[in-house]
C-alpha cells in the first residue's frame, strides 16, 4: 500500500521560531495516558499552508500519535509538520500523487511506529478535528464490532464567504445511521482496513466510497453518527474552482461505478446515467432533431428540485440551479475517464485549489 521510496522525517517542536500557538501542544504530554492510546491519526495534504498548521494543532491536542503525509507541497508544509513534532512522510514524486496513496502510506507508517494502534483517524490537511471526537468515535467502534468505519458531521469553516463554500457545506450534510460510504475524514478499524487491503492507490477521486464497497463486500458496515467531527476549509472563491471540483466528482462517478460494475454493492451508476442524460443525450436530441422547445426541460428540472427542497427557501433555488449546472462539468469528468481508458492514458490528480 505504500512505497519504500517515500521519505520519513521527524523533528522537535519549535514554537518560538515559527510563532505557533503552543496551547494545543502543551496538552500532548497529558494525553499520553488518555483512553486514546490505541488511536492514531493520519493527515494528508498538499500546499495547504496555514490550514495544515491549524489541522496539526487540532490533532496534536488530542493525541501524540500523528503521521503527516505530504504530496509534493511547495509551500513548506513538510517542514512545518516536522517542526511541530509530527512524524512526516514525503511521497516519492516519481509516482502519481493520489489521496489514496497518501492515506495508505500514512497508515503503514503509523502502524509500523505504533503497532498497538487499533483505530486510525484519517483527516485531510484542510480540516480541523473537533475536541472529543476521537473518544466518541472510538467508543462507537468498540461497542459495534462489525462496524469498520465511523464518521460524524463535517462542516465548512466559512460557509458564508462565497456561494461555492456554501454549496460545499451542503455536500457534507446527512442523517445518522448506516451508510454506503464515507468521506476523507473518518475513523477506521485497523483490522478492517487490513482485511480490505486499504485504499486503491490508483483511484484519483472517490477513493473513500470505492474502499467502502470492498469493506461492505467483506461483511463490514459504515456508520455516520450525530455530532461534530471536523471543520473543513474549502476556500472556493471562484466559479472555475467549483467547476473543477464538479468535474472531479464526475470522474469519480465514472471510475468507481466502472470498477464495481459487477458488485452487488455497486454505487454511482444512477449518478452517471442522470449526468449522461442531462449533459449529453438531451443536448444531442435537441441539436439532431432541431427541437429548441426541449430546452424547457432544464428550467422545469430546476423547478422540480427547488420544490422538493422548499419552494420559498432561497437556498433551495440556489442548490437546484447549481445541481442542474453541475451535470455539465460532471459529464466532462465522465468523458475524461472513458477517454483515458480508451487510449490508455494515466490520469493525474484533479485539483480545484
Amino acid at each position: 500500500m505504500s512505497t519504500s521510496r517515500d521519505r520519513t522525517l521527524s523533528g522537535g517542536v519549535q514554537p518560538s521560531e515559527n510563532g505557533y500557538d503552543t496551547t494545543a501542544l502543551e496538552l500532548v504530554a497529558e494525553r499520553e495516558g488518555s483512553p486514546n492510546t490505541d488511536v492514531g491519526i493520519v493527515v494528508i495534504g498538499r500546499n495547504e499552508g496555514q490550514r495544515l498548521i491549524d489541522c496539526l494543532l487540532s490533532v496534536k491536542a488530542q493525541t501524540a500519535r500523528v503521521v503527516y503525509v505530504d504530496s509534493g507541497s511547495k509551500d513548506g508544509s513538510l517542514e512545518h509538520a516536522t517542526s511541530l513534532g509530527v512524524v512526516s512522510v514525503a511521497l516519492d514524486n516519481s509516482l502519481p500523487f493520489t489521496a489514496a496513496r497518501g492515506r495508505n502510506t500514512g497508515f503503514a507508517t503509523l502502524t509500523a511506529r505504533w503497532p498497538d494502534v487499533q483505530f486510525v483517524q484519517f483527516i485531510d490537511g484542510d480540516c480541523q478535528l473537533h475536541e472529543g471526537w476521537l473518544e466518541r468515535a472510538r467508543s462507537f467502534l468498540v461497542e459495534n464490532e462489525k462496524v469498520a468505519a465511523v464518521f460524524g458531521d463535517r462542516r465548512e469553516r466559512f460557509p458564508d464567504r462565497t456561494v461555492f463554500n456554501a454549496l460545499c457545506d451542503r455536500d457534507w450534510s446527512g442523517w445518522p445511521g448506516e451508510v454506503d460510504g464515507c468521506g476523507g475524514d473518518v475513523m477506521m478499524r485497523v483490522s478492517a482496513f487490513r482485511e480490505a487491503e486499504g485504499y486503491s492507490d490508483a483511484v484519483i477521486a472517490g477513493e473513500e466510497p470505492e474502499f467502502c464497497v470492498r469493506l461492505r463486500e467483506k461483511g463490514w458496515s459504515i456508520w455516520r453518527i450525530a455530532g461534530d467531527m471536523s471543520r473543513h476549509d474549502a476556500n472556493m472563491l471562484s466559479f472555475r474552482q467549483w467547476w473543477r471540483r464538479a468535474l472531479r466528482g464526475g470522474y469519480a462517478f465514472a471510475e468507481v461505478s466502472f470498477i464495481h460494475r459487477n458488485s452487488p454493492f455497486t454505487i454511482w451508476k444512477h449518478d452517471v446515467t442522470r449526468t449522461v442524460f442531462w449533459a449529453a443525450i438531451l443536448p444531442l436530441i435537441i441539436v439532431v432533431f432541431d427541437s429548441p422547445s426541449m430546452l424547457a426541460l432544464y428550467p422545469l428540472q430546476i423547478l422540480r428540485l427547488a420544490l422538493r427542497d422548499g419552494f420559498w427557501k432561497t437556498e433551495s433555488w440556489r442548490n437546484a440551479l447549481f445541481d442542474g449546472l453541475a451535470k455539465f462539468p460532471e459529464m466532462q469528468g465522465i468523458a475524461k475517464f472513458y477517454l483515458n481508458m480508451l487510449i490508455g492514458r494515466l490520469q493525474t490528480i484533479i485539483e480545484y485549489k
